[in-house]
């Protein structure tokens, strides 16, 4: 029952945020300066007019925010004024898988890198092998994912020949940005992990276990692994978040055609339906990623409940 109510809590903030970032980005992205309808071309007042008229534009911005609503409830998330004969559902419909793909292959990695080296450098304390992966992972903190992209494709794309530099079709330069993307992550989860780690290590339950015999690995990854990977798993939920976002420098950097690079495109434009609809698609991934985190850290750690 208690679980049942902390996880019914849990989504019903999550709906509540979603909602106002729904309205914010509504409102935001018409108060901007500029409009869909302006462009290079002196397009006739009587014609702005009337394609006002053909959106709603004409109506009070309340009004318009109401049918906004409305559409979106269901399913519809208008044209995409950027791209005639589109709909915004077929553009995030053709980038989703793109961006997807990306954070998903940067994720696994970053997680397949991190929490090794995390556990290795705790169970090496102190030692030359800590110390010097603690530097590599600070100094991969340091240098951001627009340093780091560039600089694979110029060794691994233009110099060696192993991946494609651009481009999403029969291309392998996903690669090489899941790549960029994990290589960043997993020095945040690498610190988280040998931090926690170290703390469950010193706990009274690991002394205990030490003095019965037990060997050094069942130690780690039986008794101590559980409880010094939770962290990790709370911090997934922003992991998935900066991923999504940083994401759209990596995707700019190679090319790819995922959400990043049409909401750039849609905010210089004032394409206000891909704007709201890439940025809704977009938080509710992660506001789902983050409740799953909470389904998942309240089984590792019960005690996570009682803070709802």
């Amino acid at each position: 029952m208690e679980t049942a109510r902390y996880l019914l809590s849990r989504f019903a903030q999550s709906l509540f945020a979603l909602f106002c970032i729904i309205t914010l980005t509504f409102f935001l992205a018409r108060l901007a300066p500029g409009g869909p309808f302006l462009d290079e071309k002196k397009i006739p007042e009587h014609l702005v007019e009337q394609m006002k008229r053909n959106y709603g534009f004409d109506k009070p911005l309340p009004v318009q925010y109401a049918m906004y609503l409305g559409r979106l409830v269901k399913g519809d998330l208008g044209p995409s004024f950027g791209n005639k004969g589109f709909s915004v559902n077929e553009i995030i419909a053709d980038s989703f898988p793109v961006s997807a793909a990306l954070g998903f292959c940067g994720l696994v990695l970053a997680l397949a890198l991190g929490i090794p080296v995390g556990v290795f450098a705790a169970a090496k304390r102190n030692t030359i092998v800590d110390y010097t992966l603690m530097s590599l992972v600070t100094l991969g903190i340091c240098v951001p994912t627009f340093v780091v992209a560039p600089l694979l494709g110029e060794i691994f794309a233009l110099k060696l020949g192993l991946f494609d530099v651009a481009l999403w079709e029969n291309s392998s330069a996903w690669i090489l940005g899941s790549v960029t993307l994990g290589l960043y992550y997993s020095t945040y989860i690498a610190r988280l992990t040998r931090g926690s780690m170290i703390e469950v290590l010193s706990q009274d339950f690991i002394r205990t276990a030490k003095a019965k015999g037990v060997p050094p690995l069942a130690i780690l990854f039986k008794h101590a692994f559980r409880g010094g990977i939770t962290p990790v798993v709370a911090f997934l939920g922003p992991a998935i978040a900066g991923l999504i976002g940083g994401s759209f420098v990596v995707e700019t950097v190679f090319g790819l055609p995922g959400l990043g690079q049409h909401l750039i495109k849609a905010a210089s434009n004032r394409d206000y339906w891909l704007i709201n609809g890439t940025v809704s698609v977009i938080a509710v991934l992660i506001l789902t990623m983050n409740f799953l985190v909470d389904v998942l850290q309240a089984w590792l750690d019960p005690r996570t409940r009682g803070k709802s």
